[in-house]
């Protein structure tokens, strides 16, 4: 059967089976009218003066791309593949054809349910954020709703249990800079779908981004709170942090935790543990009577080099069989179930584990 529409690059009519047979949608529905009646975004912030004229003549279109977009939410999500582990191949082998792309390692893997796993939450956010950065228009049409579902996932998880607002933030930050720029400069690089799917996203992300902002942590009286430890258990959570905005966070909720979260100690440890001693020398900062300001220092030294990250799971590489995977699963496989199929002598000495960065460096040919 031909394929009919306005133009060649059109998904076509949407349509609704009624008693009296099909229909085709109004291209606004009132549902979709209620939607997005929630959020009303300012497209003067993404476009210049001279862009405004052709953005709204493409708004009939991109209500249309939303209606089907909402219709095939239910039936998108079931899709994807949720596999344990895949095989890493940069070239054609006599055994294997072809090489493993990012957006096809991304689909894969079971990233859907690694964000409900506290330990691989930030891992999986981390490493949205790289590919927001750099790797978005690389990827697949498929690969990419399949990231958008899952920061949806993301987005809600969070609003729903007001865990990890601001890491959520900053990838959302990420994001809408990476889809203002490819929707301004339309024509400069090459868009995997129409222009359309992509302002729908940038829109979808501005509304994420104002419900982020209008998040209230709701207080939860059990009786026990902070103020009621004692000062050393209270010092010992703040040496635990990792991270200098939690440190700073954590010390407005009190007087007595702003006291201890601006210990000097505090942040020469996070100091110590985040740089090395030479890069300290090149950004030293002392205070009036002498005393070098660490505080200062980490947030100083934070513009210039890279901190450490901690994860609580990541995935793993096996260096013999090529395969990452996530270490669960292979130690499932240990215990005779599915999993990963190494086939080395010791398994454990094969493992490497694959940080964000490194995830993305695993398919750069």
């Amino acid at each position: 059967m031909p394929f009919l529409g306005q133009d060649w690059r059109s998904p076509g009519w949407s349509w609704i089976k009624t008693e009296d047979g099909w229909k085709r949608c109004d291209p606004c529905s009132h549902e979709l009218r209620s939607e997005d009646s929630q959020y009303t975004i300012n497209h003067s912030i993404i476009l210049n003066s001279g862009e405004e004229e052709i953005f709204n003549n493409e708004c009939e279109y991109a209500a249309k791309k939303r209606k089907k977009e909402h219709f095939g939410n239910d039936t998108a999500a079931h899709s994807f593949y949720r596999e344990k582990w895949i095989y890493v191949h940069k070239e054609s082998t006599k055994e294997r054809h072809g090489y493993c792309t990012l957006g096809e390692a991304f689909n894969r893997l079971d990233f859907s349910s690694a964000i409900q796993d506290i330990r691989r939450f930030t891992y999986v956010v981390k490493l949205l954020q790289l590919i927001a950065k750099s790797q978005l228009t690389s990827l697949s049409g498929v690969a990419q709703k399949n990231y958008f579902n899952i920061l949806d996932k993301i987005v809600q998880k969070v609003l729903d249990d007001h865990q990890n607002p601001r890491l959520i933030k900053g990838l959302l930050q990420d994001l809408s800079s990476t889809l203002g720029i490819l929707v301004r400069g339309v024509g400069k690089s090459v868009l995997v779908g129409n222009i359309n799917i992509w302002i729908c996203r940038l829109e979808t992300v501005l509304s994420w981004q104002q419900q982020l902002q209008n998040l209230q942590v709701t207080k939860v009286n059990t009786g026990l709170t902070l103020s009621d430890l004692p000062l050393h258990m209270l010092n010992n959570i703040l040496y635990r942090f990792s991270d200098g905005w939690d440190i700073v966070t954590l010390g407005q909720v009190t007087p007595t935790l702003y006291m201890l979260s601006e210990d000097r100690r505090l942040w020469k440890r996070l100091c110590q543990y985040h740089f090395a001693e030479q890069q300290f020398c090149r950004h030293l900062i002392l205070s009036e009577k002498g005393h070098i300001e660490w505080k200062l220092m980490y947030f100083t030294l934070q513009k210039y080099y890279p901190t450490k990250e901690q994860y609580g799971d990541t995935l793993h590489f096996c260096r013999h069989c090529s395969i990452l995977f996530w270490k669960d699963y292979h130690l499932a496989w240990l215990l005779k179930d599915s999993g990963h199929p190494c086939t080395a002598a010791d398994p454990d000495s094969c493992f490497t584990p694959v940080s964000p960065e490194h995830f993305i460096d695993l398919f750069k040919f």
